[in-house]
């Protein structure tokens, strides 16, 4: 026998297990950096996509970026000296890319201000929004999970109202919202951003109709875990119903919600242009049809990069959590590895 293979026949158990655990560790660390790598090669794309559709879009590139400004020989000469349309297109490209990893998304020649702080001084309520929604849809579609799960009445009355949330557009409802609480009941402001208060309603139309969604995937993974023969061993050690559910059978039943609510957070941003017009509120929605109303092209693109690159990071947090809730996800790569 070699020496070899005598040390690997002697090998101890305690260092087979931490073997084992770098393993694991590095799998997980490697399938994260396939799913970053996977971002940003998604977002380059989308860059991409917006230089060749200046370039492609029928008439002159420099009337397309002038919007309704008055054109003058003065705005012509910035455009062309900003954009650098006298050099060749692959340097105009890569001049593309370097400006928008600086974050420089040119100038509003409409509004006369730069776009990137004018893109960033309307983010911020944007992402209050999206945020209180998702709170919104989370809270509701856990709730309705948790209470109706493997019940028949509750469940047939929570399937009915999804399905109502679901069939109806979020700026509808927003509308019934305002005429209830605003209007006649008084409750909360009918517009603006001023208070927390002034985000209730407009969070419940944006939220309510994802958590319907979410909702539903989420009870039928719980009813399908609570069928599992594990849930009995936790059954004879006295667990009660509601800790069965919350604490053993959720976990169990998310990693679906959680795939399917990564793929609609990403509504939610568009959903926030008509919410926020129907509530009067400042955000990214208002200054996004004001630019396509006036053709002001250089908004228009940093919005939908923008809007891209939150929705590219929401997915990737999304495929992270994935493989954090899904052990199974992180073995395969060990497992093949064998």
């Amino acid at each position: 026998m070699t020496a070899d293979n005598t040390t690997a026949f002697d090998q101890t158990p305690s260092a087979w297990l931490s073997r084992r655990h770098r393993l694991k560790r590095n799998s997980l660390a490697s399938q994260i950096l396939v799913r970053i790598g996977s971002a940003i090669a998604v977002l380059w794309a989308a860059v991409t996509l917006s230089f060749i559709s200046i370039h492609l879009a029928p008439g002159d590139i420099v009337s397309l970026l002038i919007g309704e400004q008055l054109r003058t020989p003065e705005v012509e000469a910035a455009i062309r000296l900003e954009w650098g349309l006298d050099k060749p297109l692959l340097t105009q490209y890569l001049t593309y890319l370097l400006r928008i990893l600086h974050g420089d998304f040119g100038r509003s020649y409409i509004l006369q201000t730069d776009v990137s702080s004018l893109v960033l001084s309307q983010m911020l309520p944007t992402l209050k929004l999206t945020a209180a929604a998702l709170v919104v849809a989370v809270v509701f579609a856990v709730t309705s999970a948790l209470l109706t799960a493997g019940r028949r009445l509750p469940r047939s009355i929570a399937g009915s109202l999804e399905l109502i949330l679901i069939s109806t557009p979020s700026f509808w409802l927003g509308i019934v919202l305002l005429f209830i609480f605003s209007f006649t009941l008084k409750l909360f402001p009918v517009a603006g951003d001023r208070t927390f208060s002034a985000l209730v309603l407009p969070a419940l139309s944006l939220g309510l109709s994802l958590g319907a969604v979410i909702g539903q995937v989420l009870r039928e993974g719980l009813e399908r875990a609570l069928e599992e023969p594990f849930m009995l061993t936790v059954k004879s050690w006295g667990a009660n119903d509601f800790v069965l559910r919350l604490r053993h059978g959720l976990r169990h039943a998310a990693l679906p919600a959680v795939t399917l609510a990564g793929w609609l957070v990403g509504n939610l941003l568009s959903g926030a242009v008509i919410t926020e017009a129907v509530f009067g509120r400042p955000g990214l929605g208002r200054i996004t049809v004001d630019a396509v109303l006036a053709h002001d092209l250089p908004v228009v693109l940093a919005v939908a990069i923008l809007s891209a690159f939150i929705y590219v990071v929401l997915s990737t947090l999304v495929d992270v959590l994935y493989l954090l809730l899904d052990p199974r996800l992180r073995n395969q790569n060990l497992e093949a590895g064998h």
